[in-house]
């Protein structure tokens, strides 16, 4: 019998995952051979990534001028938490990491609005206008990093609505 662990020791947990299942049972494929095969999904999806987020960023730029034409917030807002969300997920996926961070600020912002705290369209505004920016070819791929201007300014402008 193991001793229960003091208040200072972690106690590790083994989880038995569905993966783990498949990958035991037999033709089962080893994870390194999954990594592989989803990797080579990403590489192929990514030449249609180009127009989705040109798409994407046009949207964009149309609910923020139904935001700024003082519509009411609950024909517009749910459309943008959407469609920040799925652009953060996105860019996560494909290695976008300006873009993915910019869309995880926007993010905080439309979470902080859900909660109860007051809508800033112009913090809204200021997000989109540089998730137009990181989009460009030229800071695609960028880190957050090599930016330190823009993500301090918008470190700054998630502070000031989400408190």
């Amino acid at each position: 019998m193991t001793k229960p662990p003091t208040p200072d020791e972690a106690r590790i947990f083994e989880v038995e995952t569905r993966f783990h299942q498949q990958a035991r049972r037999k033709g089962g494929i080893s994870k390194e051979r999954a990594i592989e095969a989803a990797q080579a999904q990403i590489e192929k999806a990514k030449p249609g990534f180009d127009q989705w987020l040109d798409d994407e960023l046009k949207e964009f730029t149309n609910l923020m001028a139904r935001a700024e034409s003082g519509e009411d917030k609950s024909n517009w807002f749910e459309a943008l938490d959407f469609r920040a969300r799925q652009l953060r997920d996105s860019a996560t996926t494909f290695g976008f990491e300006l873009l993915s961070f910019v869309a995880t600020s926007l993010c905080e912002i439309l979470e902080s609005v859900e909660a109860g705290n007051a809508c800033n369209v112009e913090a809204l505004r200021c997000h989109v206008d540089a998730l137009l920016l990181a989009a460009q070819k030229s800071y695609r791929r960028m880190r957050p990093e090599q930016v330190p201007d823009l993500t301090n300014g918008l470190h700054r402008v998630v502070k000031h609505v989400t408190d």
